[in-house]
């Protein structure tokens, strides 16, 4: 009985080996009669035509695939009346079926891709369990008299000024100065600088800050 088992495992796997090999056959044949299209092409959005990068682009049922590049072109070879599909992140899958009656070798096109919008409701968090309560809790609030006025000290102009005055420059405030510096220094190549004492705008905003008074001294 097991060498019955044995002839009929034996056979059986002779089928399916003869099976699968008359399938591949005729899976070659019937790619050597499609034509290998160079399919060339560049993909879009839909709703500001900006080219779409890096997004992915598969012949479906098969482990061939590309890329787009960073301006959304892409080049893959491809048969006759192969599916394409597109996919990227935040975007609807697309699909395209390239012709069966091209008659050249090369063959391009321009794809569209629709973004997948999901539209949430709102959702407002409070920590009191009603609206009412939220407010009720909001505007009966005991805030401190220290807090208060140690804030109103902050606000005050004379505060703010004398912050604002000494201050130190920050990462970005330096950045920029460099930067100007550069510039100024780069359009001034191969020439002596203006000098500012004949600058009337100059003379005009050293008028206007010492009407101002911006440079009175507080003893």
């Amino acid at each position: 009985m097991r060498k019955g088992f044995y002839r009929l495992f034996i056979l059986g796997s002779a089928v399916f080996m003869l099976a699968l090999l008359m399938a591949e056959t005729g899976l070659g044949e019937e790619r050597q009669r499609r034509r290998v299209v160079q399919f060339t092409g560049l993909l879009l959005t839909s709703d500001s035509l900006k080219p779409l990068p890096h997004a992915s682009v598969w012949v479906k049922h098969t482990a061939r695939g590309t890329t787009t590049d960073h301006y959304g072109f892409f080049s893959i070879p491809v048969f006759q009346d192969d599916t394409l599909r597109f996919s990227s992140v935040g975007y609807l899958d697309t699909y395209y079926t390239v012709p069966d009656t091209l008659t050249k070798s090369r063959y391009s096109a321009v794809q569209m891709m629709t973004r997948d919008t999901i539209h949430l409701a709102e959702t407002v968090i409070y920590p009191w369990p009603t609206r009412q309560q939220f407010r009720h809790a909001f505007i009966h609030a005991d805030v401190p008299s220290d807090d208060y006025d140690r804030a109103m000290r902050n606000l005050a102009h004379a505060e703010m000024r004398e912050r604002f005055e000494n201050m130190p420059m920050d990462g970005s405030m330096n950045f920029r100065a460099h930067v100007q510096q550069q510039a100024d220094r780069m359009y001034y190549a191969g020439q002596s600088p203006p000098i500012r004492l004949f600058n009337p705008f100059a003379w005009a905003e050293f008028i206007q800050a010492w009407r101002e008074g911006r440079f009175r001294r507080d003893d």
